[in-house]
């Protein structure tokens, strides 16, 4: 008597296991990707801050005389101070940014240029197109405990709702200027 081979298929239950275990992962991994994009978008946001900060403390350390004219055999102590604020946000307003990109000019930059302050003081510009709105502001001038804010909000996936960054510093005791330890994120994957 010979033998047959019985040919054997997956049963219901194994197939609707195995698409279940598929769909589960894809779901997993559309929402890792999603959040990995979020997070790559946000790194400009963090750079850009952090290239503020040291501008901020650059335009401080900068030596400035009391003086125009320093007269022979004389002398002048030198000032420093922050850069003061930004007349204006770049781009003008959060809704420019909502779920896409934004292309600034060096004209929006450079609305400060005259008086040397703002985002020309601290020589910030960024030329490629941006996914957030960027701000800088300041309490005071030169003073122990004057303080300056370097902010950023971006709407990411368009929903209304704002991912703020934001990084601090403050005049401290021997007047230099101190850095926050750490970079606030608000909604950061907004």
């Amino acid at each position: 008597m010979g033998t047959r081979s019985k040919r054997e298929g997956f049963t219901l239950i194994e197939l609707m296991i195995v698409v279940a275990i598929v769909g589960i992962l894809a779901v997993l991994a559309a929402y890792g990707v999603r959040k990995y994009v979020a997070n790559a978008k946000s790194v400009e946001a963090r750079n850009s801050l952090g290239r503020m900060a040291n501008g901020v403390v650059i335009g401080y350390e900068h030596e400035n005389m009391n003086s125009g004219v320093l007269a022979v055999s004389s002398s002048t102590g030198f000032t420093r101070t922050l850069c003061a604020s930004a007349s204006a946000t770049v781009p003008a307003s959060a809704t420019t940014v909502k779920g896409q990109k934004y292309q600034s000019t060096l004209g929006d930059w450079n609305t400060d240029a005259a008086g040397n302050s703002g985002f020309s003081c601290l020589h910030f510009t960024i030329d490629e197109p941006q996914y957030y709105l960027y701000g800088y502001g300041v309490s005071g001038t030169s003073n122990i405990g004057d303080s300056f804010t370097a902010f950023a909000n971006g709407d990411l996936n368009g929903d209304g709702v704002l991912s703020t960054f934001s990084l601090t510093g403050q005049i401290g005791n021997g007047y230099v200027v101190n850095l926050a330890p750490n970079m606030v994120a608000i909604n950061p994957d907004e």
